[in-house]
């Protein structure tokens, strides 16, 4: 397998996807809302922000699942900014899992469901390249692209945070080790899984409407995830995030190996038609 060959079709669909509006939006809108409106709105007023439960019910079953060193530091705040804190710090880190899922998605989808509905997908399926090469270049032009608009949120972000929060605190509380480790380590890895289960996916449907409402399913773990951090019930930890994030790069080449089992080129051209 030659890397430049997959270089070309990632090139290809980067200047496609550049100029589609559906693909674009959503990652323009997701880092304004994740990372700069949702921190500006707990920072300026925390007391306001609806959270699940009661924040004295949710305020301690986070406390006895953190860090002894943070739950001494938090006890030191007043109520309100103990709530700052959390929501900062904790409750919006899985948020920042959704950003790679739907933004890889939008474009896996657009992969070979949108040309098929193009009808360019014959003249890319008759290039003189490997199904391997083929494949790969589709994971980039989605992976890429997602991984950044991830990175870009994350700097906005901390940005964001520790400009509204500094005065209060007296620190600069972002970022984080576990914040570091789900960006950079747990986040790749969890786009990679649902680029190429998408890009399967899209290999086998009609139409990109279609592939997108199937990858959509891939949210679901990250909002489990929102919703039991947010909750207190679930803090996963540094070594946890790795471990978690072991296991789905694992699951990131089982994935690959079985798209490429799956990749037939002249069943896809039939089905396109």
């Amino acid at each position: 397998m030659r890397l430049d060959k997959a270089l070309l079709v990632f090139r290809k669909d980067f200047q496609e996807i550049s100029r589609t509006k559906e693909v674009i939006m959503p990652m323009v809108i997701l880092p304004l809302i994740f990372a700069i409106l949702f921190p500006a709105l707990a920072a300026m007023n925390p007391e306001n922000v609806n959270i699940p439960g009661e924040q004295e019910v949710m305020m301690r079953n986070i406390m006895i699942n953190l860090p002894e060193k943070v739950q001494t530091q938090l006890m030191s705040y007043t109520t309100t900014e103990q709530v700052m804190y959390v929501m900062l710090v904790y409750y919006f880190s899985p948020f920042f899992l959704l950003i790679p899922i739907m933004s890889s998605s939008v474009i896996a989808a657009d992969s070979f469901a949108g040309e098929k509905e193009r009808n360019t997908l014959e003249a890319l399926l008759a290039t003189p390249i490997t199904d391997a090469e083929l494949l790969l270049g589709k994971f980039l032009v989605s992976f890429i692209p997602g991984m950044g608009v991830t990175i870009f949120s994350f700097i906005l972000y901390v940005l964001t945070v520790n400009v509204l929060t500094a005065e209060t605190f007296g620190q600069y509380i972002m970022p984080t080790i576990p914040w570091l480790v789900m960006i950079f380590v747990q986040s790749p890895a969890i786009a990679l899984l649902g680029v190429g289960t998408t890009v399967i996916i899209s290999s086998k449907v009609k139409g990109f409407r279609e592939a997108q409402q199937l990858s959509a399913l891939f949210v679901l773990p990250a909002l489990v995830l929102m919703f039991g951090q947010g909750s207190g019930y679930l803090m996963l930890g540094t070594n946890a995030m790795i471990t978690l994030s072991l296991i789905i790069v694992a699951s990131d080449f089982v994935v690959f190996r079985f798209g490429m089992r799956l990749f037939q080129r002249e069943n896809i051209l039939s089905k396109s038609k």
